[in-house]
């Protein structure tokens, strides 16, 4: 029996840093990893599309000023190119987390982790059976975090799929490009993906059960980013249910009752993420289901003390920025010491282009609750810097209490949207007022201005 102060079952964002945040305070940390390091995000997610994002983004933009004719340009040729280039990507941030892992406080332990018991976990071989005897080694701590992120949600049809089905992993893999794509699901991921396929070429479909893309958003702010990539040939089939995938292509039922086939080369189903709950949570004791993941309180932890659950497979904030600042909290917590960390403010980006960005309430959220609010807006075809990037398809809402008061919240489209809505994200962490924003003197010429655009508005 191997004891250490902290076992942490993960090394994905929330894993990775919770371990180098707890050995940096002297905390002797074991964690284990039974694929790469980096999680989802790094290998399957944020950062394999953005890397994919960077290049189609190069590719619209010279589409869009007409340069040397690749208007009408196939991108298949260049294609493998993107993603070499993902893959490097990739390769070298795992070699950085490698590093920060290599501190002297932690053992990374390449295996698979079983509970045991509620402060006993036992390394097993990846792959291995699960009714298999115990593994060689056992380790034991007092607290324990468990990690283990989330997989790729399917929907329930009445027959299952009779062709491939590709999810995210999948697609970020493909070896080719297909002439044709339809992406089941208008989240995040199927926006991101709508975009960048778009961008290299393919006929992209859109089919999502809401009526609105990016729910997430405000409606305002998704319905104008929607419009955006329709311009540029994404159809979109809003308010439409799935009810069959085969070789004929996606069968769906519109909003007027009719059925539709969209065929496609390719279907990508992008209806969301479930956290990664396993049975052998069962032997530690504490309630988890398959939907709703892992039950934790403010601290995180879970209803066996001493076991705390971080990132997506607690479904609190699906977002790998929420899982690195919840586990930071959990090791504050374990160390007692206190922070400043309010997980209520939580900003978040759609990296499409162009890209979007949120923090707070929405305008529609603002209605339902009876809160009376102020709406102020910004444009980007009104910044000089923007239209100097020939990126003047944008806006800025600024929501605020009345008389200029405490902001909360702040939706955007459009270039840079992710560093505006930042800011704002760091000024709502500190009450600041529409007023007070107003004071602040921002760089010229910048987009950020548009911030400053919209307090003024």
């Amino acid at each position: 029996m191997i004891k250490t102060d902290l076992i942490i079952i993960g090394a994905g964002p929330g894993g990775y840093r919770a371990a180098g945040h707890a050995a940096q305070h002297g905390l002797k940390v074991v964690i284990f990893e039974d694929a790469n390091v980096g999680g989802t995000c790094l290998n399957e997610g944020c950062i394999p599309t953005k890397a994919m994002a960077r290049n189609a983004e190069i590719v619209q933009t010279l589409k869009e000023a007409s340069l040397f004719g690749l208007d009408n340009l196939s991108y298949d040729f260049r294609f493998q190119q993107v993603i070499d280039r993902k893959n490097e990507v990739l390769t070298q941030l795992r070699s950085g987390i490698d590093t920060l892992l290599s501190h002297p406080n932690i053992t990374l332990v390449r295996a698979e982790a079983r509970f045991v018991d509620a402060h006993t976990v036992a390394a097993c071989p990846v792959g291995g059976d699960a009714g298999a005897p115990a593994a060689e080694e056992h380790y034991t701590a007092p607290h324990i975090i468990v990690a283990t992120g989330s997989a790729s949600k399917s929907l329930r049809l009445k027959e299952p799929a009779s062709r491939p089905v590709l999810d995210s992993a999948d697609l970020l893999s493909i070896d080719h490009l297909p002439a044709s794509l339809c992406i089941i699901g208008a989240g995040v991921i199927g926006m991101e993906f709508a975009s960048i396929f778009n961008a290299f070429g393919t006929e992209v479909t859109v089919v999502e059960f809401l009526k609105e893309c990016l729910p997430a958003l405000d409606s305002d702010i998704a319905k104008r980013l929607r419009k955006v990539l329709e311009k540029r040939g994404v159809k979109f089939c809003l308010q439409c249910g799935v009810t069959a995938i085969t070789a004929d292509g996606v069968t769906f039922v519109d909003k007027k009752s009719k059925e539709q086939t969209v065929n496609a080369e390719d279907v990508l189903m992008a209806v969301g993420r479930a956290p990664r709950v396993q049975d052998h949570f069962q032997n530690a004791g504490f309630d988890y289901d398959a939907r709703m993941g892992i039950k934790v309180d403010d601290h995180f932890e879970t209803t066996v003390k001493g076991i705390y659950a971080i990132g997506d497979v607690n479904s609190r904030m699906m977002l790998a920025h929420a899982a690195e600042m919840q586990g930071i909290h959990v090791v504050n917590h374990i160390l007692g010491h206190d922070d400043d960390i309010d997980l209520s403010i939580m900003p978040a980006a759609i990296f499409t282009n162009p890209e979007a960005a949120c923090v707070g309430l929405t305008e529609d959220q603002l209605k339902e609750q009876g809160i009376d609010y102020e709406c102020r807006k910004a444009f980007h075809r009104a910044n000089g810097k923007a239209l100097a990037m020939n990126e003047s398809e944008g806006m800025l809402k600024l929501l605020s209490e009345p008389n200029a008061g405490r902001i909360l919240g702040c939706h955007a489209f459009g270039a840079h949207s992710a560093d505006m809505v930042q800011e704002v994200s760091a000024l709502m962490c500190r009450q600041t007022t529409v007023a007070q924003l107003r004071n602040m003197v921002h760089i010229h010429p910048t987009l950020s201005e548009i911030v400053l655009a919209a307090a003024e508005a």
